[in-house]
């Protein structure tokens, strides 16, 4: 049985993974490349332990201590695309992005400002218009999925992560990731500058529901999200676990 462990680098809310992270390492066993794939997170995933991949048919869950971490399978949008943004918008966004002033989990490895000098993707989602962000990413050479200069899969779902929730009100109502689902539809190179956009969909009591794109210079969709986060009281997650590079 395949097993997966997710270091204490990849921490999202204090003491577990990064929702985007965790969900693109668990699609990576759905086998779709091209097509959508939905993950659930039911529970926070925890960090240095070792999980479990059980697969069913399409579907493949995350199991840990005898319960059901996340499960994953084939999935459709349910909304359109958030529409592209410029580099030179997404830059110009950037000193708006709350989480410079309050964030409920600064250590967060996707937009993290407390991360360690040149670890984490550091994105800075600020305002863009009302209910949408954008920010400018530029993978290091730490996210390299192989030897062609790819990143790899999970670090663009992290980077589709958390500027959905920053287009919310998450620094006054922190929100964790419940559901996202994602594809990648084009190849990201280490060393480019892209643009990460943001957009919020709608609020249904402790439920927001947001999408996110990632897109090159010349404004080509590369990747796409859609997420359902969910509001919860920070105390609930235990003390923030050591970062290791």
């Amino acid at each position: 049985m395949a097993t997966l462990t997710i270091s204490s680098r990849f921490i999202g809310p204090a003491g577990s993974g990064n929702g985007g992270y965790v969900s693109g390492r668990l699609a990576s066993y759905v086998g779709t490349v091209e097509e959508p794939v939905a993950v659930l997170l039911r529970q926070p995933p925890p960090l240095e332990t070792e999980l479990q991949i059980e697969t069913d048919g399409p579907r493949v869950r995350l199991v840990g201590g005898g319960q059901v971490i996340a499960e994953a399978g084939p999935a459709t949008f349910a909304w359109p695309a958030v529409p592209a943004v410029t580099l030179e918008a997404a830059r110009a966004a950037e000193p708006a992005y709350r989480g410079l002033v309050k964030h409920p989990f600064p250590t967060c490895f996707v937009c993290g400002p407390a991360r360690p000098a040149g670890d984490g993707l550091r994105l800075s989602p600020g305002a863009y218009e009302n209910g949408r962000t954008a920010c400018v990413w530029s993978p290091d050479a730490s996210l390299a999925g192989d030897a062609s200069g790819a990143v790899a899969p999970e670090f663009v779902w992290s980077a589709l992560d958390c500027p959905g929730a920053w287009t919310s009100d998450v620094d006054e109502r922190p929100l964790v990731l419940g559901t996202m689902t994602a594809v990648c539809e084009e190849r990201v190179a280490i060393g480019r500058d892209y643009v990460v956009a943001g957009q919020l969909v709608g609020e249904e009591g402790r439920k927001t529901f947001t999408a996110t794109a990632l897109f090159d210079e010349a404004g080509t969709r590369l990747a796409r999200a859609e997420h359902v986060w969910i509001a919860v009281d920070p105390a609930m997650f235990q003390r923030p676990v050591g970062i290791t590079a």
